[in-house]
């Protein structure tokens, strides 16, 4: 990814503005880690835990009406795991030492995830390099389309509507 020097960078800004930052993390919304500086802590688990954690939160904030996804924070016994939305396709997720100001966190938090999503979306919508002519599979056939079959003659005159007696 072209932006990973960039979210990488990012994290050490952030970790200048959160002295008790322990760890910062940007994935997809897929699980799979896009950069990372989180010492102690393996990332790829991470990443794939963080988007367990975010599709219960999106269904959670889907059934309850609260509207789309924004952050998600989570203490233990030995500080925070706190994770933002970043972009369309991506989250940060940021590891913390219990005595963090949890308002500072969300303030840093929601600021970087916004500047992280920007690179993401941005490097996502890059055009990626062709391969080269020599070594391009052949493209994939498309999916055949599913059409619904027609219904017989005598269904729909014998289906009841609301307003039949």
């Amino acid at each position: 990814m072209a932006a990973e020097a960039a979210l990488l960078d990012e994290f050490r800004r952030l970790r200048a503005r959160v002295p008790q930052l322990t760890g910062a993390l940007a994935a997809g919304v897929d699980g799979l880690v896009l950069a990372h500086d989180t010492p102690g802590v393996e990332p790829d688990g991470l990443a794939a835990l963080t988007a367990a954690a975010l599709g219960v939160a999106m269904r959670v904030t889907d059934a309850t009406g609260r509207g789309d996804f924004r952050e998600l924070l989570m203490r233990g016994t030995d500080g925070y795991v706190a994770t933002y939305a970043a972009g369309r396709t991506a989250v940060l997720t940021l590891l913390a030492q219990d005595g963090v100001n949890v308002g500072r966190l969300h303030l840093e938090g929601r600021r970087a995830g916004a500047r992280i999503g920007e690179l993401v979306d941005a490097d996502a919508a890059l055009p990626k390099p062709s391969p080269a002519r020599g070594s391009a599979k052949e493209p994939a056939k498309p999916m055949p389309t599913r059409t619904r079959s027609t219904r017989a003659a005598g269904t729909a005159a014998n289906a009841r509507t609301t307003t039949e007696s």
